[in-house]
């Protein structure tokens, strides 16, 4: 035995599981009177979020929350989800954050699922939480979120008790719980299920925190910046900034509903520095009319991940002043584990060049232990070609501890060691990932593989094209043909055969689209398009 193996144990002085639930005490204590969040006429410094969290712990204790129980929240970018990501695990509780879209089926099969204890919801989703609960098997704790910046007309009372009058049924000097083991559950997220009832993904402590430090250095993100969450909070923990900001001593804004004239508002009111979204929202934001926008006065960093964006989006960002990094990952990977690290020998090419690299999904995180793509059957690395197509591969701290009561699930997803992303990319020269598709989504074409995303990189640099899905559509001859699916841009027009042309001036003809529908493009609350629908449409279009 060595002597580094001597007398060198672990004890409490020298090991202490990692949890992020120590970024808030820090911040309570070196920053007081801070100011932690604002939403509306709503403002918190440090210690009052502390303490409201402190007494939302204890408040679930006195109902009977105690470590591994499940306490959901159906609920949108408010104060109050921000705190279950404190307040919750304070009990050793698990928090599960419920997508607000859901129908409910859907939250009904959560609920049952996660064995939720307690269901924290807005009042303007009774409709649907309501028809979930009048199904659940047994009685559960409802306390509702009164919020007079709701729509009026949906606030039906749900629960027995509002959030805080709830909260005054706390304690502020609760001996709150770190976790016993860095492996101990922090939450638990659904994946949006598609194909049958969603799987439960499980967070532990460590990953939480290591995914908040890693975000922090990947994207160099300062000390007291402001954060607009645009991201919402119930899709993976909000890419787990409502741990990161507090470490940094940022200022949270919150953001209830998606609005550009009102994100340009609080940018210049609050002097945000940074946020998060999914491509659809930074085409919202370049496609707003000149009336809802307001001119920068400061640069923004903007982290953009979701479907993968097409290269003319970070044009037309830069033109307003924003600075988009491309990252990627996915629920089961706690937010994103890749990013597009730029070069400055990148600085010579010319912006189309440029843009065209920004959108690569790029390099691991410093989180990230490992990210390759591989050829899944026979688990080797494919040539870094550029061309050759494999599935992306992930391992590392911040892989999920695996799908919750799903084992089969679970071993088939981490099979030989890694975790298998179901994305196909290739992998550059310089090692930089470029995703070519979901495999559900690559088209199949008379022996030849299409990717969707190549196609739709191409119809969105059409000067009237906002955004383009692109699934297969059956045909009897090549098996599947590219179909495309076209938002247009507001007060302008294309047509059908215009873009076919346009697209065969840089494609090959057989990726082509045969079929181009104008329409509005069924969207997820977290703005991925929602291809299973338009796979549906396609089947009807002759």
């Amino acid at each position: 035995m060595s002597f580094y193996e001597k007398n060198l144990d672990k004890n409490p002085a020298n090991f202490v599981p990692l949890t992020p639930l120590s970024f808030l005490d820090r911040a309570k204590d070196v920053y007081p009177n801070y100011e932690a969040i604002v939403y509306e006429d709503r403002k918190y410094t440090w210690i009052e979020v502390y303490k409201r969290c402190v007494k939302l712990a204890s408040a679930l204790s006195k109902i009977g929350i105690k470590k591994g129980d499940t306490v959901s929240f159906l609920a949108f970018n408010t104060p109050e989800i921000f705190e279950a990501h404190y307040g919750v695990p304070m009990t050793g509780g698990v928090l599960n954050t419920i997508n607000i879209r859901l129908d409910a089926k859907t939250i009904l099969y959560i609920l049952e699922h996660s064995e939720a204890k307690v269901l924290v919801v807005d009042r303007q989703l009774h409709k649907e939480v309501k028809k979930a609960l009048n199904n659940l098997k047994k009685k559960i704790t409802i306390i509702d979120i009164a919020d007079k910046f709701a729509d009026q007309s949906k606030l039906e009372k749900i629960g027995d008790i509002e959030y805080e009058e709830f909260l005054k049924t706390g304690e502020e000097n609760f001996k709150w719980k770190m976790p016993d083991d860095e492996w101990q559950a922090i939450s638990l997220s659904y994946t949006s299920g598609t194909t049958g009832n969603p799987k439960g993904v499980v967070y532990h402590h460590r990953g939480a925190y290591l995914m908040s430090t890693g975000s922090a250095t990947a994207w160099n993100m300062p000390n007291q910046l402001n954060f607009l969450t645009i991201v919402p909070m119930f899709h993976c923990n909000g890419w787990c900034y409502p741990w990161t900001v507090p470490m940094l001593n940022g200022r949270t804004i919150c953001l209830r509903n998606i609005d550009i004239k009102k994100i340009f508002e609080l940018i210049d009111k609050y002097k945000v520095t940074h946020f998060g979204g999914a491509p659809i929202v930074l085409n919202m934001i370049t496609g707003a009319p000149d009336s809802d926008k307001k001119k920068l006065k400061h640069k923004v960093y903007v982290l953009t991940a979701g479907a993968p964006p097409p290269s003319i989006i970070f044009k037309k960002m830069k033109s307003l002043g924003f600075e988009v990094m491309h990252v990627y990952g996915l629920t089961e990977t706690y937010g994103h584990v890749t990013q597009c690290a730029w070069n400055d020998e990148w600085n010579k090419f010319d912006e189309d060049k440029q843009n065209d690299i920004k959108a690569r999904q790029g390099v691991r995180y410093p989180n990230t232990e490992g990210i390759t793509v591989m050829d899944p059957e026979t688990m080797k690395e494919v040539p870094r070609d550029g061309k050759t197509i494999g599935e992306i591969m992930i391992k590392g701290n911040v892989v999920m501890k695996g799908y919750f009561k799903d084992k089969e699930a679970t071993d088939k997803a981490m099979k030989n060691g890694w975790f298998h992303s179901g994305d196909l990319a290739v992998m550059n020269p310089d090692g930089y990932v470029k995703i070519q598709d979901r495999s559900k989504d690559i088209i199949i074409s008379g022996g030849e593989n299409i990717s969707s995303i190549e196609i739709e990189n191409t119809l969105s640099k059409h000067p009237s094209v906002s955004i383009a899905a692109v699934v297969a559509k059956p045909d009897e001859k090549w098996g599947e043909v590219p179909c495309a699916f076209i938002e247009t841009i507001k007060d302008k027009t294309v047509t059908e055969n215009e873009l076919i042309s346009f697209c065969k001036e840089t494609l090959a003809n057989f990726k082509v689209p045969k079929k181009i529908e104008f329409c509005d493009l069924p969207k997820t609350s977290t703005g991925k398009i929602q291809k299973f629908e338009l796979r549906k449409k396609a089947k009807l279009i002759n």
